[in-house]
């Protein structure tokens, strides 16, 4: 099973859970008898207890380009093909000479391949639904495993944070959180005066053409939680909220498109890495219904690339690209 296409799927995880980090702890280094020393981690498989200090980590999913940029001690990951044109050279360097110990898919580990690289530590970033295509068990029997996924899309920033600090690697982590942080304050002081006045629709990649459908994306999805530190609201809400990321968008029909989007003052849509229109958002920008919309008619509808962004690496290029996008709200 798909883990991008499973997002959709995965339950809300309770937001202790998300939000907590360790239970017990203890200092790094070996103890009076010589034990290599531990923790409890609360995880999505409950509290495990991994090494205060691991040495040697196996990252997978989501997890994978969080402990490139933490610069976590990893020994092995699973491919994430789909975070290449969001990493920055050095971590496309080290991830591709890593040692790929499982596929795109979590069906695809390879559990000899996982056992060879020895690790005391796997961090496992996939939803909750697709654990099931893991053999945690056998996982277990190699190091303790800690299951960290992605909940809702806007959860990534709390998330990584987790994956990080159970790799114990936050230093790096946190300078790059506090970079951020520090770019999406400029921006959201520039955009002060134009950015909270409006109303903005977006649509995302996720829609199916096939099936005449469209992705309405509201606050906190893949193409609107970055654009909200900015100042940025997405206004509506989903009908019919589901789990994950189906408490934040949903997927019409496109005769639907003038109801979900005749009061926004800008329209926003997600596009590829390099530019590109995505097929499924092509089917949008081609319809007359959208070229008839107000905010399209005025020239107010805008790409935004890196819109999957899940580390805060990534993120610094999803604001650099709203910022290129949103420049000629501010001209006007």
């Amino acid at each position: 099973m798909s883990i991008r296409r499973t997002f959709g799927l995965v339950g809300a995880v309770s937001l202790a859970l998300v939000l907590t980090g360790c239970g017990s702890s203890s200092d790094d280094g070996p103890d009076a008898s010589g034990k290599e020393k531990t923790r409890v981690f609360a995880a999505d498989n409950g509290k495990i207890t991994i090494p205060a200090d691991p040495k040697r980590v196996v990252a997978t999913g989501y997890a994978v380009p969080v402990m490139i940029e933490a610069d976590a001690p990893l020994v092995g990951i699973s491919s994430w093909k789909r975070g290449e044109p969001m990493m920055t050279e050095e971590d496309l360097a080290t991830y591709k000479k890593l040692p790929k110990v499982a596929g795109e898919q979590a069906a695809e580990t390879n559990y000899e391949a996982v056992a060879e690289a020895d690790p005391d530590l796997i961090v496992i970033g996939v939803p909750a639904p697709v654990l099931g295509d893991i053999d945690i068990k056998r996982l277990e029997s190699i190091a303790p495993v800690v299951a960290i996924g992605p909940t809702v899309p806007s959860a990534w920033r709390e998330l990584s944070h987790k994956q990080a600090d159970a790799a114990g690697a936050l230093e790096k982590f946190d300078a790059a959180k506090n970079t951020y942080e520090t770019k999406a304050a400029e921006l959201a002081k520039k955009y002060k005066d134009v950015l909270p006045r409006l109303k903005l629709g977006h649509v995302g990649a996720y829609g199916d053409a096939a099936k005449g459908t469209f992705q309405r994306e509201f606050n906190g999805s893949w193409g609107t939680n970055i654009a909200e530190d900015l100042g940025a609201k997405y206004y509506g809400k989903v009908k019919k909220p589901g789990p994950g990321s189906q408490s934040v968008s949903e997927y019409p029909s496109i005769e639907e498109l003038p109801a979900a989007f005749r009061e926004a003052d800008v329209m926003t849509y997600s596009v590829n890495a390099d530019g590109s229109v995505p097929e499924s958002v092509q089917y949008v920008l081609d319809s007359k219904l959208w070229k008839n919309l107000p905010a399209v008619k005025a020239g107010k509808a805008f790409p935004f690339r890196y819109t999957e962004a899940a580390t805060y690496g990534e993120a610094l290029k999803t604001l650099d690209a709203i910022d290129t996008s949103l420049a000629p709200l501010l001209n006007r």
